[in-house]
């Protein structure tokens, strides 16, 4: 039984998916590559060499899986367009008709089934001529085509979508795709091409978000917000300063690395120290952490209508000096380790134990240090073990319970 009993009237249930994920038909009816297509096409990089090929066959099953959403008795449902099913090629010049009205039909039925369509611009599928032209978000010509896609979508959506996410967990595309390489399009350029990822990330949002606002807010009555994924960090000693201020790092390297600029303005403080002091070690004459301009700072803060947050789990932290490498990473800027306590429940990804608390302090977290903005649980759920011949639901449905009960109290 939940904490209160009931979530008061008003709330929203929803659930989710990506267009990389479900739709599958990857090279059907017009649809250009995305860097996840070519990433997972080369052997060895994802996990059994699966692909997103086919996915959920979702480009051919929508009206069956709004059915399911119905029975689901959800009021709310967040899918990610894919830009290179719309801009084969990224740019506004090419266009894909087909894309264009698959997604209108799905945006339609949706409503015809009283479900309010939720839409990221985002989730992660960047056009691969984007990528292998320019470089991908290592170039700030970026900013401009995601900028003409965004408001492609605004004209030929907008007067259904109300809500509309600019980027999907842009942690993951800055650190995994542009860091370590762990995820498309498979770069690893270390503690400098992270960061420059994101940097064009926020400046890209925040110029998505005063198109909006100059020039469809009016018409459209929407709002523009960002989903930003984060786990809790926990002071492995609360009654050590170090560790406490360790987890402090922890978050902000992770949500306040993109929440801070928006809703302050700049970088976290603590970023721009760690950083900045790593670079000097290396000799480097500046930091590798990009800065904003005065004029950047003013543009950027205050550009989230909402705030999307995913949380999945929780990490204990202390303090851990790096040693000094030539070779710069992000994970070495932030001097910290990560611990989980044994006793958590393991899900089938190891690095995803369930840690409810956790997820009640994140919210209090963000209400104290960004005023308490609108949030939206864009992401939460849990991975099955290896072992189940069948969907573990019993696993599923505590660990649901025991998330959403923390965001009850």
């Amino acid at each position: 039984s939940f904490y209160y009993g009931t979530f008061p009237a008003g709330f929203l249930w929803g659930v989710g998916s990506s267009a990389y994920q479900t739709e599958g038909a990857w090279d059907k009816d017009g649809k250009g590559p995305s860097i996840w297509d070519v990433f997972t096409h080369k052997k060895g990089k994802v996990f059994r060499n699966e692909t997103g090929d086919s996915g959920c066959d979702g480009y051919y099953k929508v009206k069956d899986d709004i059915q399911l959403l119905k029975e689901l008795k959800v009021n709310h449902y967040l899918f990610s367009i894919s830009w290179p099913r719309i801009m084969p090629t990224g740019i506004k010049k090419q266009l894909n008709e087909k894309g264009i009205r698959f997604y209108n039909d799905t945006i339609n039925s949706l409503l015809e089934n009283n479900i309010i369509p939720i839409v990221s611009l985002y989730h992660w599928d960047l056009p691969q001529v984007l990528q292998e032209k320019y470089g991908g978000w290592q170039n700030i010509s970026m900013i401009n085509y995601f900028n003409d896609y965004a408001n492609l979508c605004f004209e030929k959506f907008g007067d259904r979508v109300k809500h509309w996410i600019t980027f999907s967990n842009p942690w993951a595309v800055a650190e995994k795709g542009y860091g370590t390489g762990e995820h498309a399009p498979g770069l690893k350029l270390g503690g400098c091409g992270a960061y420059k990822a994101a940097h064009h990330i926020i400046k890209t949002h925040a110029k998505v978000w005063h198109s909006y606002n100059n020039t469809w807010r009016s018409k459209q009555q929407g709002m523009v917000g960002i989903s930003l994924t984060s786990s809790w960090g926990e002071p492995l000693d609360p009654h050590s300063q170090t560790d406490r201020d360790a987890a402090e790092r922890y978050i902000q390297f992770h949500l306040g690395w993109f929440a801070n600029p928006i809703y302050r303005g700049d970088y976290p403080e603590v970023m721009k120290i760690y950083v900045g002091r790593k670079s000097a070690q290396q000799g480097l004459g500046t930091s590798r952490l990009p800065t904003f301009s005065v004029q950047e700072k003013a543009y950027i803060k205050g550009t989230s209508d909402f705030l999307g947050i995913g949380h999945f789990t929780t990490r204990y932290v202390l303090q851990k000096s790096s040693p000094f490498l030539q070779v710069s990473s992000y994970h070495t800027d932030h001097d910290l380790a990560e611990l989980v306590d044994p006793k958590w429940p393991a899900p089938g990804s190891k690095w995803l134990y369930s840690v409810p608390w956790g997820f009640r302090r994140l919210l209090n977290f963000i209400k104290t240090q960004y005023g308490n903005p609108l949030i939206y649980v864009t992401e939460n759920g849990v991975s099955e073990k290896v072992q189940c011949t069948q969907l573990c639901d019993e696993w599923r449905i505590e660990y649901l319970k025991g998330y959403i009960n923390e965001i009850l109290k």
